[in-house]
């Protein structure tokens, strides 16, 4: 009875959501616990791999966010080719009105981050920090409300979501980059026409595409771009389908596999080694400081306000309509959950501000403006969703 409580609970779609805030949580009670030293300890535990003179000696911390993040990423891109060929976004007509929405909810936040920022150039390397939505948020909260939501709302949300990935992957490429190693970046090219023969000659087995994504990605890790983005070009080369067998999809198989791993070990041990926010001696100063602020505010009034603008204007000049069934008072409440900014907010930060921050912690104003807005995002949408079963709700998310 209790396995299948819990396994029962592992396919309900907040779930991945639900294990990501107890794993946040849990690192905030520790890091302001007597259990402090140990929690940096192990997040700063150092870990080294060597290969003959090939050595890559990180702490536990970035191995977390360099190596098992660019799994993470790995999935995503393995979901964007899905979608791009088969899925929301293979069609234009449904993909405008998301992908203007998601334009305006990256551009507003940074806007109003730079707002409160603009006289300090040192903490304007924070800008893209609360342009980021974490789906597994977001769908989380969308998905306590049941089958009230209508399937065309929960499309929307994820459509937008998936746009917002592509945006934050772009965003790290181009301006969360160190100094360039041309050999390292050279090594990494050349995985790239190895992985398209494979693609091209119908392989199937992981392996292969396994070996060339390690090496790709130790040569991205030593050559200043950040080491996930390797995960997001392997993706690219999984085949969608096997020409032998058509009805079997390698990508969609892998997809499949690697979901459980990435919601309930990876991303909750993520959040886990990242969230760890020390109280101690904060105070109002310090959340009012312009950086955690600036990305609170981001997060809470620059999504919303970018996602609803950009909606408004596509629907009056006739580019696009409303999702079915839906009007704009849900959309505005989908708005508010897209200022849910945890995973990608926190990885982006690390970027930006590494560990090198004082008197401010960037970390406290994303979990205040995803907090506010998941929970104003989920009351709005409770009282504007009518209660009983939509004739449309039926879609699964539970892939992410």
């Amino acid at each position: 009875m209790l396995l299948q409580k819990i396994k029962n609970f592992f396919s309900y779609e907040a779930a991945g959501g639900v294990v990501l805030a107890i794993a946040a949580l849990a690192a905030m009670i520790v890091a302001n616990s007597p259990l402090h030293d140990w929690y940096v300890s192990f997040i700063h535990a150092p870990v080294v791999v060597q290969v003959g003179d090939l050595i890559i000696d990180k702490d536990a911390h970035h191995w977390i966010n360099d190596g098992l993040m660019a799994v993470f990423f790995f999935l995503v891109g393995l979901e964007l080719k899905r979608e791009v060929l088969i899925g929301e976004l293979s069609n234009i007509k449904q993909i405008i009105l998301p992908a203007a929405a998601a334009i305006g909810g990256m551009i507003a936040p940074a806007l109003v981050y730079v707002a409160f920022n603009h006289n300090n150039p040192e903490y304007l390397a924070g800008w893209a920090i609360p342009a980021a939505t974490d789906i597994a948020f977001a769908i989380g909260i969308l998905s306590l409300l049941g089958s009230r939501v209508p399937n065309a709302l929960k499309i929307f949300l994820v459509s937008i979501a998936i746009f917002d990935d592509i945006g934050a992957i772009l965003i790290i490429a181009l301006f969360y980059t160190s100094d360039l190693s041309l050999l390292s970046l050279l090594i990494a090219g050349l995985c790239l026409p190895f992985l398209y023969m494979l693609n091209r000659r119908n392989v199937t087995a992981i392996t292969p595409y396994i070996f060339f994504g390690i090496i790709m990605w130790i040569a991205v890790l030593k050559s200043g771009v950040h080491a996930t983005l390797a995960g997001v070009l392997l993706a690219l080369f999984i085949p969608m389908v096997n020409k032998d067998d058509p009805e079997h999809s390698p990508l969609e198989d892998m997809e499949h596999d690697l979901h459980g791993t990435v919601a309930f070990a990876i991303l909750p041990l993520f959040a886990f080694a990242n969230a760890g926010i020390s109280l101690q001696g904060a105070g109002m100063e310090q959340l009012l400081h312009s950086v955690p602020f600036g990305i609170a505010a981001g997060l809470f009034i620059g999504k919303q306000v970018g996602i609803m603008t950009m909606c408004w204007l596509i629907i009056k000049f006739g580019l696009a309509s409303l999702p079915n069934g839906t009007n704009f008072k849900q959309i505005y409440g989908v708005s508010l959950l897209c200022g849910v900014g945890f995973t990608m907010s926190l990885f982006i930060s690390g970027l930006a501000f590494g560990g090198g921050t004082e008197g401010f912690d960037p970390r406290l104003g994303i979990i205040l403006g995803s907090l506010i807005s998941g929970i104003i995002g989920y009351f709005l949408l409770k009282t504007t969703l009518k209660p009983g079963v939509s004739p449309e709700s039926s879609l699964d998310l539970t892939k992410g």
